[in-house]
């Protein structure tokens, strides 16, 4: 402080033909003396130093200090009220931001909010979520602490446990806090701690042979030694922390290498450094006698040079804070100067005032501070944000071993939060030693990351670290590690076995080349050669008396139908097109009708022949050839109208079901218009039904060969098939739905081909001598 105001002095740039003095207090360390000496630089009192006094309103135009968090709070509210700026050099609570509290603080070094935000940054960049605290019971330890929680806990950064001491604990309560760190899950360790509580807790380390911890460290305590060599070395290799910037401030080192005592004469201070440093006394043999009773101290002879003493005295001297010192006293000057540079008219006070140099208040000097923003001799550049904090810098640091067996400070990287978004971190990881002694970063997480295919699961009363990995849903997949939710697959996808990965659902449909389809097919192909066969049998016999009994013509009609049906059976068949669904269910409903509407012609021409053998009956003449093929063309024509319309208005088309299966895409033919489908299948029934019903009142007919048996037969057959069909095309899943109808199909086209037919083919091929007319027409004798 006294090097930066004698260059101040000696300026010709800043505050010329004013003089800065100054006032020096020791706080040691005390609240309570820090605020005794904060009132007495207030109140002008004389201290151990007595200077010329200033001509002036005050004597005091601004403190620099204190260096403790607790002494400045302490000190900052002793002096606020009279309005006196004080400015800190190594204070870093984030609790005096607060501008309502403390409205004239400033500092020089950044708020402890700053370092919490990077350590918590630093924590989560080397991928750690589970990691225990401690830290001291004073301002700078519970607002520091706080602060780290908080942020760490919005990076998703668990604290495994938190604990608290203060210097004046018993053992008993550090020894319990070094046991709760030694069982611990986890070995990272986030100290916020003052260098005396740091003490306290590694002794009780090294009592305890706590080893293996991976440290990171607050400014307060990371390059302080507070343990002999060896000690750190085995406990505190490793340890990552966060200091502020060093800076070498220019001609400062050969000013500290001229000090001496005759210097400053009067300088109590400068006395106790002498005589600490080279372990001589500078007081008279009487005054040394009277001081020393436990041994003697040789006299200092005045020729002592620091710099046989330079590696052990300036290292401690110049370290981070001499910088933000500097800049302190920096500060006031300028603030200073903008006021004595201050026009009339053209202030920054209320009214465009200017306060005078020579008779200001305090409180003018504090509004100065705020606007202050110069480029100091080292070329960076200074100012205060609205809550009195300077733009936060710092150095990231590691305790590494060196080849000597000693442990050296070792840079890694920088914070600078003046840089652009982004920027304002550099940390090379690859030159930083950890606790274990490699390059490998440690582990300290409360559970391994789910793997694909699984979502975290908060165990209850847990940290939301601590997680149970649960299988994702199926139809749910994630496919990164450490996934909170599993993701829905798109509709027509679904989860693969790992349930990392949607892949097509399954199309499933009746397919030619399976084992089903083909056995379907085949018999199909069974029932048409079946068919033709008869054909082929009626069209040779075709003149004998059983064929032409029952009017060929319709017999040769039916069989053509039942050929078609089995043909049709065929569309149902393969993957559903646009065409293939309008075809299986118009060609069904037509040919099906074509086919009823044969044996119903058949049915009738059995019961006319009958009646008209009756005396006076002539039903004959009314449904001759003519009249059958007439009928069965309007049967047909109409069904064949309704399909025409059907596929006009709202055809059938294909259709992916995923109602059914959750995996499985069931591709099938939609009916399109429900109504013209019953209506389609109404009429089939309705046709069936009529035929049967007459062909089961003429059962009984008493001919030796009564075809209305044989077609009652085969429509109870029928009617049975598709009666049972509905339950089973109902209760069938997916490709099974259709099998069942084309089995439907099949079995009502071989019930009608077997019923009707079979009879007549065994009489003819089998038993020719009944294949007569007289046989025909023969009565059967009652039974």
């Amino acid at each position: 402080m006294i090097f930066a105001i004698e260059e101040i002095n000696q300026s010709k740039t800043l505050l010329q033909n004013f003089t800065l003095g100054y006032k020096i207090y020791d706080d040691c360390s005390s609240s309570a003396i820090a605020s005794k000496a904060a009132l007495a630089l207030v109140n002008g009192e004389k201290g151990q130093i007595d200077y010329p006094q200033c001509k002036g309103s005050s004597d005091v135009a601004a403190i620099i200090g204190c260096d403790m968090s607790t002494s400045s709070i302490a000190a900052a509210r002793a002096v606020g009220f009279f309005g006196i700026p004080m400015i800190s050099y190594f204070s870093t609570c984030s609790c005096l931001s607060d501008k309502q509290e403390y409205p004239t603080f400033f500092r020089t070094i950044p708020s402890d909010e700053y370092q919490s935000k990077l350590l918590a940054e630093l924590v989560k960049k080397f991928g750690w979520n589970w990691v225990g605290t401690v830290r001291d019971n004073t301002d700078y330890g519970n607002f520091g602490m706080r602060a780290f929680v908080e942020e760490a806990q919005k990076l998703g950064v668990c604290i495994a446990y938190s604990e608290v001491f203060y210097r004046t604990d018993p053992a008993e309560k550090i020894s319990k806090i070094v046991q709760v760190i030694k069982q611990a899950t986890t070995s990272v360790l986030v100290g916020f701690l003052l260098p005396r509580e740091m003490e306290i807790l590694l002794k009780e380390f090294v009592r305890q042979n706590v080893t293996g911890i991976q440290w990171i460290g607050s400014e307060g305590w990371v390059t302080e030694d507070l343990v002999p060599p060896e000690e750190r070395a085995r406990f505190l290799v490793g340890t990552i922390g966060v200091t502020a910037r060093r800076t070498e401030i220019p001609g400062l080192r050969d000013y500290l290498l001229k000090i001496h005592p005759s210097l400053f004469p009067e300088n109590i201070f400068m006395k106790e450094f002498w005589e600490s440093a080279f372990m001589c006394s500078l007081g008279t043999e009487n005054e040394t006698e009277q001081t020393t009773s436990t041994f003697h101290m040789r006299q200092c002879t005045g020729k002592e040079r620091l710099e046989e003493i330079e590696n052990a005295y300036l290292p401690a001297i110049m370290d981070a804070s001499s910088y933000h010192v500097y800049k302190a006293v920096y500060a006031v000057a300028h603030a200073l100067d903008d006021m004595l540079s201050c026009e009339g008219g053209s202030g920054s006070i209320t009214n465009n005032t200017c306060a005078h140099i020579s008779n200001f208040q305090p409180w003018q000097l504090v509004h100065y501070l705020h606007s202050v923003n110069f480029t100091d001799g080292i070329g960076k550049i200074v100012y205060f944000d609205e809550n009195g904090d300077p733009a936060p810098t710092y150095e990231l640091i590691n305790l590494q071993m060196t080849s000597k067996g000693t442990v050296e400070v070792v840079n890694i990287g920088y914070y600078d939060g003046s840089a652009p978004l982004g920027q304002e971190l550099v940390l090379e990881i690859g030159d930083i030693v950890w606790s274990s002694g490699g390059n490998q970063i440690p582990q300290a997480i409360c559970t391994e990351p789910c793997p694909p295919g699984t979502r975290k699961v908060n165990r209850k009363g847990q940290p939301i670290c601590c997680f149970d990995c649960a299988e994702c849903a199926d139809g749910e997949i994630s496919n990164t590690t450490g996934s909170t939710d599993c993701t829905k697959c798109p509709l027509e996808y679904w989860s693969n076995q790992q349930k990392d990965r949607c892949v097509l659902k399954k199309i499933e449909f009746l397919s030619f080349r399976e084992i089903l389809g083909f056995v379907l097919v085949t018999l199909a192909l069974v029932g048409v050669g079946v068919t033709l066969a008869t054909a082929a049998i009626f069209f040779q016999y075709r003149e004998t008396p059983i064929v032409r009994a029952n009017n060929s013509e319709l017999s040769f009609l039916l069989l053509f139908a039942l050929m078609l049906c089995f043909l049709c059976s065929l569309t149902f068949i393969g993957k559903p097109t646009g065409w293939s669904c309008m075809l299986r269910r118009t060609i069904f409903g037509i040919v099906f009708v074509l086919c009823i509407s044969c044996i119903l012609g058949k049915t009738i021409l059995v019961v006319i022949a009958f009646k008209a053998t009756l005396p006076n009956n002539n039903l004959m003449n009314w449904f001759g050839p003519m009249q059958q093929r007439l009928l069965v063309f309007v049967l047909t024509f109409l069904q064949a109208l309704v399909c025409t319309i059907w596929l006009a208005v709202s055809p059938p088309y294909p259709l992916k079901n995923m109602a059914y299966y959750r995996d499985i895409i069931i591709l099938e033919c939609d009916v399109g218009s429900l109504k013209a489908f019953y209506f389609v299948s109404s009429y089939i029934g309705l046709l069936s039904t009529i035929c049967f019903v007459l062909a089961f009142l003429a059962r009984k007919l008493p001919d030796n060969f009564n075809d209305a048996k044989y077609i009652t037969f085969s429509m109870l057959i029928f009617c049975a098939v598709w009666i049972t069909f509905i339950p089973a095309y109902v209760s069938s899943p997916g490709k099974y739905t259709v099998a069942v109808e084309v089995f439907a199909i099949w079995a009502s086209s071989f019930g009608l081909l077997i019923c009707i037919f079979a009879p007549k083919c065994y009489i003819i091929l089998l038993k020719p001598q009944d294949n007569t007319k007289k046989n025909m027409m023969g009565k059967v004798t009652s039974k």
